[in-house]
């Protein structure tokens, strides 16, 4: 397969800006640079939204959206000791946290690097080393190398409410086809939605579609909640990150194996994604020979859930590009399944009209 190189350059850019949630602004300047064609504008909320030109107001509204958040951390306070007590922005695998990498914004807007900090084992007693794999988030420090209070803060400059993010820069095989990098749920979501409505600038289309990059998913699904009353459509797909399964599920149950294709839920715990719709996406896909995957999610949620049921209630998919250990500093996932969301959502779009809408 061809590699795009300004692809590449994209989904690097956005993989490495430093974006957790609520603190967006580094993605939203990365998106910038590739939407230049595009009318954009962003919201309070840090919602950013990509709108063709080309749009004629008398369409059915196709919405497109990936959350440009990333999961990572925020400064609760500072120990007398210098280091840094830290809550979470997301749903963390607590297990990956320990020894590893961070960086922290100070107040000068500078990123400090520091270390989430371990025990070492030799100052364990008998009954810590029984429970070094469970433990609350709140027992864990960040140091960044200051001897006390005074400090971290005179010194370092830190401060409460900053944010903080995984110290993990973008790699690509290009013989193995593997990326690994940070953030990409839903990094890889975003460059999808840009890269999908740069095909479509070239085709002539029976919808106006308008594209978001919507903050706050990992807190919950704040920002698309604003941005669909921004939209309002008649129709949408959001993109993800999604969890693939093949390196843990036995053969039979995979349904987001990696290099398959994007994977479409039927549902998850927030969704059920539209039957019909669903079904003619995965349809297409078969007739233009598009790989794609289906699956039955027991847990899990994104933006969808509240798209369906806003205003009149919205048709809405998922285009899941399959990220092995989303929800950890770094994450692994393929050109070869971001080619093909991007060619499966480019396809829906083209096909659509209001009469398929309205059988929705």
């Amino acid at each position: 397969m061809v590699k795009d190189k300004m692809c590449l350059k994209m989904i690097k850019g956005l993989s490495e800006a430093k974006g957790p949630s609520g603190f967006e602004d580094e993605t939203i300047a990365a998106a910038r640079e590739y939407t230049k064609e595009f009318d954009v504008r962003e919201d309070c909320v840090r919602n950013f939204y990509i709108t063709s030109k080309k749009n004629t107001g008398n369409k059915p509204v196709f919405m497109l959206d990936a959350h440009s958040d990333e999961i990572g951390f925020m400064i609760h306070s500072i120990r007398p000791n210098g280091t840094l007590r830290f809550a979470a922005l997301g749903g963390w695998n607590l297990n990956a946290l320990p020894s590893s990498k961070v960086r922290v914004r100070n107040a000068e807007g500078n990123w400090v690097s520091g270390v989430i900090t371990a025990k070492p084992v030799h100052f364990m007693t008998p009954e810590e080393k029984k429970k070094s794999n469970s433990f609350e988030i709140c027992s864990l420090s960040i140091d960044v190398g200051a001897r006390s209070m005074k400090e971290a803060e005179q010194a370092f400059k830190i401060r409460i409410g900053e944010p903080v993010v995984s110290d993990v820069q973008f790699e690509y095989n290009e013989e193995q086809d593997i990326m690994m990098g940070k953030g990409f749920d839903c990094r890889i979501g975003c460059a999808a939605l840009i890269e999908t409505m740069k095909r479509l600038e070239k085709e002539t289309l029976s919808v106006d579609v308008k594209g978001v990059l919507s903050a706050q998913e990992e807190l919950g699904e704040r920002g698309v909640r604003v941005a669909v009353n921004q939209i309002k459509p008649d129709i949408a797909i959001c993109f993800e990150g999604c969890p693939a399964d093949d390196t843990f599920t036995e053969d039979y149950a995979v349904q987001t194996g990696f290099k398959k294709g994007p994977m479409l839920r039927f549902m998850d715990n927030s969704v059920i994604c539209s039957p019909r719709y669903q079904r003619f996406a995965l349809n297409l896909a078969e007739k233009m020979g598009i790989a794609v995957q289906a699956s039955v999610r027991e847990g899990g949620g994104n933006n969808g859930a509240v798209i369906n049921t806003a205003l009149s209630g919205i048709p809405v998919i998922v285009i899941g590009v399959p990220v092995r250990y989303i929800h950890s500093h770094y994450g692994i996932t393929s050109y070869y399944d971001f080619e093909q969301s991007v060619q499966l959502a480019a396809a829906i779009i083209k096909e659509m009209n209001r009469e398929y809408i309205n059988k929705f």
